[in-house]
């Protein structure tokens, strides 16, 4: 098993910046890839981000976050973080960490989620 925990959400204003981290625990071996996914009020869940665990550190990105957006990973601390720059109100939602076996942007491959941190862009 392997446990995620997000941390780093809060309120800021449009235009602002923000740093999500995932905290990895338990079997992280089984890791191949981490990405993030949001949820807005009323809306499904979507794809945001995702890093390679191992090996080069490869990314993907919605298209909508890409140059405002970056992941990144820490293996020596297991986390991986994910900066939000010019963050805007369409922004707001839900963040979820999540892990996985392979490499996808399909939120039904990832096998552990985390509880989620709450980003609210708001002026």
């Amino acid at each position: 098993q392997v446990q995620l925990v997000e941390s780093g959400g809060g309120l800021v204003q449009p235009g602002d910046s923000l740093k999500l981290s995932c905290a990895a625990s338990g079997h992280t071996r089984s890791i191949y890839s981490v990405g993030w996914f949001r949820q807005a009020p009323g809306m499904e869940r979507e794809f945001v981000a995702a890093i390679g665990w191992i090996g080069r550190p490869t990314t993907t990105y919605k298209e909508s976050v890409k140059g405002r957006f970056t992941i990144s990973r820490d293996n020596a601390q297991n986390t991986v973080s994910l900066q939000m720059n010019s963050l805007k109100t369409d922004d707001t939602a839900d963040y979820y960490c999540a892990a996985t076996t392979g490499w996808s942007t399909l939120e039904s491959r990832y096998d552990w989620w985390g509880q989620g941190t709450q980003v609210t862009v708001s002026s």
